[in-house]
């Protein structure tokens, strides 16, 4: 296990790794089903693709693949339907509160790198005042890349005037440790995430792996 040295600056991504949107997430494609006079499913068969966006949600609700004729115009009603309802069911997952405080208490700054677009992030962390103390949130769409590409992290890194070596950047899919050693920042897996309760994390590369939120705590020195 990886111990960091000389960090100034701690990244996340959002879904999985700082707050828990797979029961709003898993409503609004549910809605998708029931309002087409199916049965509702549980909200477990959506949680392990609550990763994977829209392309993973439409895929349990109507098993639709992004090559169906009618992706776009029911991926559009899935974005309507979480835009209406994505901050009733969505919490910061246990000793994440703890874990920024921690780092704000340490003089080191945070931010967010999600993959997530504008529409949604946007309104999802202003309405979280967790979040008011992010010095840095940058989307999927804030770049002409996404992960697994590392230009939004060097995008964070430059809004926080740091070199992305001074940063850290922790998530939940192999897409993020990808990120971020192609933009050379200390990488943490984080195992109580989406991706985490069904892949082998160990496989992905990262420097270090956690498995709650305040265990990066004990990373930092």
């Amino acid at each position: 296990m990886s111990v960091f040295h000389n960090i100034e600056a701690v990244l996340f991504d959002l879904d999985g790794t700082l707050i828990d949107s797979a029961p709003d997430l898993g409503a609004a494609a549910d809605k998708l089903r029931t309002d087409r006079g199916q049965t509702s499913l549980p909200a477990t068969q959506y949680r392990p693709m609550a990763g994977a966006g829209a392309r993973g949600m439409l895929g349990v609700a109507l098993d639709m693949t992004p090559e169906h004729p009618d992706f776009l115009t029911l991926r559009e009603e899935f974005f309507v339907n979480y835009e209406n309802c994505m901050t009733q069911r969505t919490y910061a997952f246990d000793g994440v509160a703890e874990l920024i405080e921690q780092l704000l208490q340490q003089n080191l700054v945070w931010g967010v790198v999600t993959n997530k677009s504008k529409r949604f992030t946007d309104p999802l962390t202003r309405a979280m005042p967790m979040f008011a103390t992010a010095r840095a949130i940058v989307s999927g769409d804030t770049t002409p890349h996404a992960k697994p590409h590392p230009e939004p992290l060097f995008e964070a890194a430059r809004r926080l005037g740091l070199a992305p070596e001074k940063c850290l950047y922790v998530g939940d899919d192999e897409r993020d440790i990808v990120a971020g050693l192609a933009a050379g920042m200390g990488t943490v897996a984080v195992s109580y995430g989406y991706l985490g309760q069904k892949s082998d994390i160990s496989s992905w590369g990262a420097h270090a792996t956690i498995h709650a939120p305040t265990d990066l705590l004990q990373l930092i020195k």
